[in-house]
């Protein structure tokens, strides 16, 4: 063996060894994915498992008027047939929702005339749907209460220009419900408007230039053409929309509680507006009886996931994916 050779020879087990040294294993890589998505995982262990899991755990109990829960079994559950303001809290929160769904495609109305092409000042009514989107429900609460006001409010006020005597629309238990209703509307509006943009341009005009060929309306177009594209969109909002009506308590909130008060006690449109939020905020933070509380957000955890799923089972039969 010549001395190149035998060096070579000597040489390759290190290289080799040298090799495999740096080779990454695949704990090594495993260990970084684990660390990356520690913060998130903590977070949502935190701030979410855990208040979820201490819930269903205080629905089976009741508490003491010193603290301390007392395991009850499903007897917070029994009691929610027997209380009638569950029941009237339900209606109120399914007439919303309802109202809130029947608002869509008005939305969507405004958003197909907003997408003429040529039309001026586009950008402008865009930022005035979209403000309300971005003010705090608080604010809203607070302008809305003023407007509603029976004496000096700018709603009758503006009703009384043309003969017509304003109700209490805040207070009035036959008008409250469809005035936060509006309001829930007028909130979201801009919102929905934003989706709706979103979808019709990306509709391909050669779409529109065929059906001008064929002689087809603007109604027709829009229900032939136009809706069936922005379907998806059309769900994406109907989700949402559902979703967020069934846990509506803040507007509801600001607009019953009067100052100096306890929460909504001095308004006589509380009962007719009371939702299941609303129920659960009165029942666990201001009688403190958390058990009851407890059980009615599980009810509404159960009913928000029942109707979502049946609207993703049904959206097979009318969303339209490209």
């Amino acid at each position: 063996m010549t001395p190149f050779a035998a060096q070579r020879t000597a040489g390759q087990p290190a290289r080799a060894g040298s090799r495999r040294g740096r080779r990454p294993s695949r704990n090594h890589g495993w260990g970084w994915a684990y660390l990356m998505i520690a913060p998130t995982t903590i977070g949502l262990s935190v701030f979410y498992l855990w208040p979820i899991a201490q819930t269903l755990y205080y629905s089976f109990t009741s508490s003491g008027p010193f603290g301390g829960h007392t395991w009850t079994g499903l007897a917070n559950y029994q009691a929610l047939g027997g209380d009638p303001s569950v029941g009237q809290s339900v209606l109120n929160t399914l007439l919303y929702t309802g109202i809130q769904l029947a608002a869509i495609p008005f939305a969507l109305l405004v958003a197909a005339l907003l997408n003429q092409p040529g039309l001026r000042g586009r950008s402008v009514y865009r930022v005035i749907f979209f403000l309300p989107v971005v003010t705090m429900p608080v604010a809203v609460a607070m302008l809305w209460r003023w407007m509603y006001q029976g004496d000096y409010g700018l709603v009758n006020y503006l009703l009384s220009l043309v003969g017509i005597h304003g109700p209490h629309w805040a207070s009035d238990p036959d008008y409250a419900l469809y005035s936060v209703a509006a309001i829930g509307i007028w909130m979201s509006f801009g919102y929905n408007l934003v989706i709706f943009l979103a979808g019709l341009q990306g509709i391909p005009a050669e779409y529109y230039e065929a059906a001008r060929v064929d002689g087809a309306g603007p109604v027709r177009t829009f229900l032939r053409i136009t809706v069936p594209l922005v379907s998806p969109n059309i769900f994406f909002v109907t989700v949402l929309t559902v979703i967020n009506s069934l846990q509506m308590f803040d507007i509801a909130y600001m607009m019953m509680s009067t100052p100096g008060s306890a929460a909504g006690t001095a308004n006589p449109a509380l009962p007719r507006v009371r939702s299941i939020s609303y129920l659960f905020f009165e029942k666990a933070f201001v009688e403190h009886d958390t058990g009851f509380g407890a059980a009615v957000a599980f009810v509404l955890v159960a009913f928000v996931v029942l109707v979502t799923v049946i609207q993703f089972r049904l959206q097979k039969r009318w969303v339209h994916y490209a």
